[in-house]
């Protein structure tokens, strides 16, 4: 069962790490075509079919759920939503492999400290030790990364690189405040447990909410776009059905991750937040960043910004492995 688990993390990861791929090969559509479609499918259309699906009483469960649980579920997601705009702007501008790897080490050093701030006290023990030595560590990668980025890309500002920069270190703090509203809103899936459905069909539940409040702004800003370039059109425009295609399969490649990591957890029981969370953050930066490469993201780059994107990404796995450790001591 344990194996088990650890293989859907992985797959996780590697749905995640693969989802951005898609968006560079569909050159026809501008980038709010692509978004929209894709949050359409990740975020309102999955999530539907998965609950509605596997759990037909989800509104029972929803009805009997803790009202702050339903809001927190509501709230951080629609938060969340903010940040899912920032880090696709971030690879439209700075690629696949450069984005998801500050994206996912900001996030993952933030998310590490998060446990600490909601307890509300710091203590010095060994445990706390290892943890800050992975958050420092995941910072150093993030650092390097974006020096490797910004010796890629050399001084051309027009390609709206630094923007760039400022949108994943936006998504990366938002990605984070994600976790949060996942733990406040768990009373929700406790609700359908009780209810008799499954862990998996219960936690559907949560995403269901979370994932269709942060669908809205999504939306909004997208259409937004599209009235602005006109690019409406292009969902209909002759040969629209390679875009459409690609923009579907980034939906499902995203949400297929969330799902996946979501039936893995259950089945690692104590393991899930100290195996499971690295493993599905280490498939997914070493599939992003090897599809960096499938995409000449890095051909004819400057060997130096090479390297340093090498130590940046080997700095965060090794940060990863810390906070794993770290999450043991816990337990």
């Amino acid at each position: 069962m344990v194996l088990g688990g650890v293989f859907l993390a992985v797959l996780s990861g590697i749905c995640n790490g693969l989802f951005t791929a898609p968006m560079k090969l569909a050159k026809a559509w501008k980038w709010e075509n692509i978004w929209l479609v894709f949050i359409l499918v990740a975020c309102v259309a999955m999530p539907a079919v998965m609950v509605f699906g596997l759990a037909p009483g989800s509104p029972e469960i929803l009805g009997r759920a803790p009202r702050a649980a339903v809001a927190a579920a509501l709230a951080f997601g629609f938060t969340w939503g903010f940040g899912a705009i920032c880090f696709g702007r971030s690879v439209d501008r700075l690629g696949v492999s450069i984005a998801n790897s500050l994206v996912i080490g900001l996030s993952a050093a933030l998310g590490s400290l998060v446990p600490l701030l909601m307890r509300g006290s710091f203590q010095a023990g060994a445990r706390e030790s290892v943890l800050f030595g992975g958050v420092g560590a995941f910072l150093g990668g993030v650092a390097l990364c974006g020096k490797a980025g910004r010796i890629r890309d050399g001084s051309v500002a027009a390609k709206g690189s630094m923007t760039g920069y400022l949108f994943a270190v936006a998504s990366g703090i938002i990605s984070a405040i994600f976790n949060i509203g996942y733990t406040l809103a768990l009373p929700i899936s406790a609700t359908g447990v009780q209810l008799g459905y499954s862990p998996f069909a219960s936690t559907n539940c949560i995403w269901l909410l979370m994932l269709g409040a942060g669908a809205i702004p999504n939306v909004v800003y997208c259409s937004s776009l599209a009235r602005k370039h006109g690019s409406g059109r292009l969902f209909f425009a002759e040969r629209s059905a390679r875009p459409w295609l690609l923009s579907a399969v980034m939906g499902l490649l995203w949400g297929g991750s969330i799902f996946l990591y979501g039936a893995a957890t259950p089945r690692l029981g104590e393991l899930g937040p100290s195996v499971g969370w690295p493993l599905s953050l280490a498939a997914g930066l070493l599939v992003a960043n090897l599809m960096g490469v499938w995409l000449g993201e890095w051909a004819g780059t400057a060997k130096r910004a090479v390297t340093f994107m090498r130590l940046g990404i080997a700095l965060i796995f090794f940060a990863i492995v810390l906070c794993s450790i770290s999450a043991r001591m816990g337990a």
